[in-house]
């Protein structure tokens, strides 16, 4: 997958600086805090914190060197120069092709990089980019729908060790700095939750929902689809300034998700406990996909989350719902991986992802030669799980039955490499800000057997495992 002038790309990777400086150190004791500490501390326009398989925290940061793309065009940035190019309406396509030049200058041997599957990159996609796939090129809008940084450094916290990579000493010493510090000598965010508003937050624009679900039940029982996700935005107040950081922290500590992550990365802000990936492409070409679908509340009672979890197994929707999310799985598995190579190594699992358990599947296979981690991405992208079956008339409905465009929510945030990797999490169960604004949102799978109350009740669950977490700021 490339488009784009390729004298171009090269150009911008030749201008982008290797991670030459690279130390190890002791592990810390609480990369989680340590990673959040890291990205409260301004090194950089851009940040990242990533937490990926296995309990491993990144941080990365950085502002010099970033890929954007749109409809109509592409921007990259490096050593305060700008390279811009058209995409023709294939953003995804052109912004491949411009990390792929990084690639290019790894496997030359130029970069003195000291990393494993290449140098790294990390990034969003929009939900909209979805219609420029798979629907209505015109349901795109003119915003961006995709954004990678390369950092100038990178922190990765694991279990047996803490690694630095960083463009220069300069950058090595801000970091080792910051590490060196105590917790405790740390600024720390206002630490209040927010009790007593907890409820009427999420309650918020509820009965519109409602009336969405009733009418995308109707569409389904008119035959135009199966399945669609049909999600609400919650605003959150304006007088409100949402600290972040303190957000993620809070939020991570109560919750089980399959990734997490704070970014402040491409306009957009954002602390997250995704419940499942998009994909996960390793460097040999192994992919998987998680689809999560059907859902029941998960509390502090263990007899009750029992006996929700017996009927969630055992509901014709929720099945149904899982059963047909995990069938266009498969059939997007198989467009781009070798044949006979697909298989659902896991199905119909129950997972706690904090304030609710979901049935869980796995699908996976082996990329075709041909292909490579975006084709697997485009293939993929959105989930399933977001959006609904088939995945064009879904994305449909919800351009008549949504409130406006989706930016974030229902997209993805990803961390990817030179090599071949790419681990993309959807953006679910997650506070969101631009600008001066701040969000939550969350959806339900409708069904034909779907009612409104019960899916407003299924948002309400979802919502519960960040709007009780939410920390603002002092002023």
């Amino acid at each position: 997958m490339s488009t784009g002038p390729r004298n171009t790309w090269e150009a911008w990777a030749r201008s982008v600086p290797p991670l030459a400086c690279v130390s190890t150190r002791e592990p810390c004791p609480d990369p989680m805090a340590t990673a959040t500490r890291l990205a409260r501390a301004g090194l950089a326009g851009q940040y990242v914190v990533y937490e990926a398989d296995g309990g491993v925290w990144h941080f990365a940061a950085g502002s010099d060197v970033s890929v954007t793309a749109d409809t109509g065009g592409i921007t990259a940035r490096a050593a305060g120069r700008t390279w811009t190019s058209r995409t023709d309406g294939r953003p995804l396509a052109a912004f491949a092709g411009a990390l792929s030049a990084l690639r290019d200058e790894d496997d030359e041997g130029s970069r003195g990089e000291e990393n494993a599957g290449g140098r790294h990159f990390y990034g969003w996609a929009a939900f909209e980019l979805a219609h420029l796939l798979h629907a209505d090129p015109a349901s795109a809008g003119d915003r961006p729908l995709l954004h990678a940084m390369v950092p100038s450094v990178e922190v990765t916290l694991g279990g047996d060790s803490t690694v630095v990579r960083a463009v220069d000493e300069a950058w090595a010493r801000k970091v080792a700095d910051l590490l060196a510090e105590p917790a405790a000598g740390q600024p720390s965010a206002r630490d209040e939750p927010v009790r007593e508003g907890t409820e009427g937050i999420i309650a918020a624009g509820s009965a519109a929902y409602g009336r969405a679900v009733a009418r995308t039940v109707g569409d389904i029982r008119a035959g135009l689809l199966e399945k669609a996700v049909v999600s609400r935005k919650v605003p959150l107040p304006a007088e409100r300034h949402p600290d972040f950081p303190a957000t993620y922290l809070a939020g991570r500590r109560a919750n089980t998700p399959a990734r997490s992550y704070l970014l402040d990365l491409g306009g957009y802000r954002a602390a997250g406990f995704s419940p499942e990936t998009v994909l996960e492409v390793g460097d040999d070409g192994r992919v998987s996909t998680q689809p999560l679908a059907g859902t029941r509340a998960l509390g502090a009672d263990p007899a009750e989350n029992e006996r929700r979890r017996a009927e969630l197994l055992s509901d014709p929707k929720e099945i149904h719902e899982h059963a047909v999310s995990v069938r266009l799985a498969w059939d997007e598995m198989a467009a781009v991986c070798s044949p006979g190579s697909v298989v659902v190594e896991e199905y119909m699992a129950v997972r706690p992802r904090g304030s609710v358990q979901h049935l869980a599947s796995r699908v996976t296979g082996r990329l075709r030669p041909d292909t490579g981690p975006w084709d697997a991405f485009a293939s993929l992208f959105p989930a399933i799980t977001a959006t609904g079956v088939s995945k064009r008339a879904a994305l449909q409905t919800l351009a008549r039955h949504e409130d406006g465009p989706r930016g974030l929510y229902g997209g993805a945030v990803f961390r990817g490499s030179t090599g071949g990797a790419l681990d993309a999490a959807l953006v679910l169960r997650t506070l969101i800000g631009t600008g001066d604004e701040a969000w939550l949102r969350a959806g339900a799978g409708v069904t034909a057997q779907s009612s409104p109350e019960r899916e407003i009740e299924e948002t309400c669950e979802k919502l519960r495992s960040v709007a009780p977490h939410l920390r603002f700021s002092a002023d």
